[in-house]
């Protein structure tokens, strides 16, 4: 099952949410990050993740 992820956050989203049509969400992604907490995380602030949730490194 293919995941999408949003080209401009990288956060990945439900895929009842993605609309086919647009070429905002790809499905052709690398990599994973869990942030439970963006306040604390260093990575989160260097990646510039502001939100809880699940990103993809990179997005093509």
């Amino acid at each position: 099952m293919a995941r999408f992820v949003n080209k401009k956050t990288k956060m990945f989203v439900d895929k009842e949410k993605v609309d086919t049509n647009t070429s905002e969400y790809s499905s052709n992604w690398q990599g994973r990050v869990f942030v439970v907490d963006p306040d604390k995380s260093r990575i989160a602030k260097e990646m510039g993740f502001e939100k809880r949730g699940e990103y993809a490194i990179k997005v093509r």
